[in-house]
């Protein structure tokens, strides 16, 4: 038997089978969970194709996390593929191009990042929140928002906003049995890392400066974190940020 067997969960930010949010729905499977995955607009059609390289083909419901409408009426929708949910993980972020300059950026595109990449988190934990009447378990992504990294800037601010939403979701959200936690991922190649101007900055050194070393492109050991946070093994932890960066964190210069 399965860590995940017979729990339901809603995985969001499934876009190529690079995607860590793959790699988690692809674990979960193989562990027993049932599976509900989210997309929205064009991109639909390409997690709908992705999602069939996983063990077993689950639905993708829509969702745009910036609209009301589709966080208002998401729980129905999920609703309509499992009787309830035990877990989800919380795979999106964004930023427009602007917000890669720090000085220069402007409230415009800093309002975007912050939105979608930290508001977010409490806002799917919310809509998901009346499929979980007996608790359950919220992961999500992050790049350790505790240092000023290379060309991360904003993103980097709306990291830091993400992880502090996790600490009051989870204090929030704990007096109903909803464990709220992050994990720091090293540096991944995945679609969202293309996007980050010299991403390569991070490629390049991260596991020079890893005592476990590390590979930007295996997802697996990030995937994992995330799916024992998302399983009952973990019953009382809360707030925590989880590091899997081969030990980066831990190295001074």
């Amino acid at each position: 038997m399965g860590i995940l067997e017979g729990r339901r969960l809603l995985v969001t930010g499934v876009l190529m089978d690079s995607s860590i949010a793959f790699h988690v729905a692809r674990i979960a499977q193989q562990e027993g969970a049932e599976v509900v995955l989210t997309s929205f607009g064009r991109t639909m059609k390409i997690t709908q194709t992705i999602a069939k390289r996983l063990p077993t083909t689950p639905p993708v419901v829509e969702l745009d996390v910036q609209d009301d409408e589709h966080l208002a009426s998401l729980a129905e929708r999920v609703g309509e593929h499992v009787d309830g949910l035990d877990g989800v993980l919380h795979s999106i972020g964004f930023a427009p191009q602007g917000a890669f300059d720090f000085l220069g950026a402007s409230w415009d595109d800093v309002s975007t990042a912050l939105h979608v990449s930290a508001y977010s988190l409490k806002a799917l934990a919310v809509a998901a929140l009346p499929l979980m009447p007996n608790g359950g378990s919220v992961v999500g992504l992050t790049f350790d928002g505790r240092f000023a990294w290379p060309v991360y800037d904003w993103m980097g601010v709306a990291k830091a906003a993400f992880e502090s939403t996790s600490r009051y979701l989870a204090r929030d959200l704990g007096p109903k049995g909803v464990r709220v936690n992050v994990v720091a991922a090293g540096p991944i190649r995945t679609t969202a890392a293309k996007s980050i101007p010299a991403f390569d900055t991070f490629e390049n050194t991260w596991g020079e400066r890893a005592p476990l070393g590390w590979d930007v492109r295996d997802a697996e050991p990030t995937a994992r974190a995330c799916c024992a946070l998302l399983s009952d093994w973990f019953p009382a932890t809360t707030g925590e940020m989880v590091h899997v960066d081969g030990g980066v964190h831990a190295m001074g210069q």
